[in-house]
């Protein structure tokens, strides 16, 4: 069952039981908007990633311009994103630097 829903681009699903009985919860997919707001991001974490659904890349200053913030906080929101493994980065430094989703919605 996990792996047919991560072939058709949906969460893996969760199981979980109690005395009623054994359940199991399905997601939309990676990165709806539900999803988005169970994992705790802010209001520019979560526009990056919907950018990111549509451009599967974004870069310093398109994260700047989206979400109209410092640079400062561009590195903070981004690095925290990475940490959560939401996105990886390019390996690049500097201004060829960006940023795509770790998987596909």
């Amino acid at each position: 069952m996990i792996n047919t829903c991560l072939n058709v681009g949906l969460v893996k699903p969760k199981y979980y039981y109690n005395l009623s009985g054994f359940f199991v919860e399905f997601q939309k997919g990676y990165y709806s908007k539900e999803y988005l707001n169970s994992l705790g991001l802010n209001k520019r974490q979560k526009n990056a990633i919907l950018h990111l659904k549509i451009a599967k890349k974004i870069t310093n200053k398109k994260y700047q311009e989206i979400n109209k913030c410092s640079r400062n906080t561009v590195s903070k929101d981004l690095t925290i994103l990475v940490k959560k493994e939401i996105l990886s980065d390019s390996g690049i430094k500097g201004a060829s630097a960006f940023y795509s989703l770790r998987k596909s919605n």
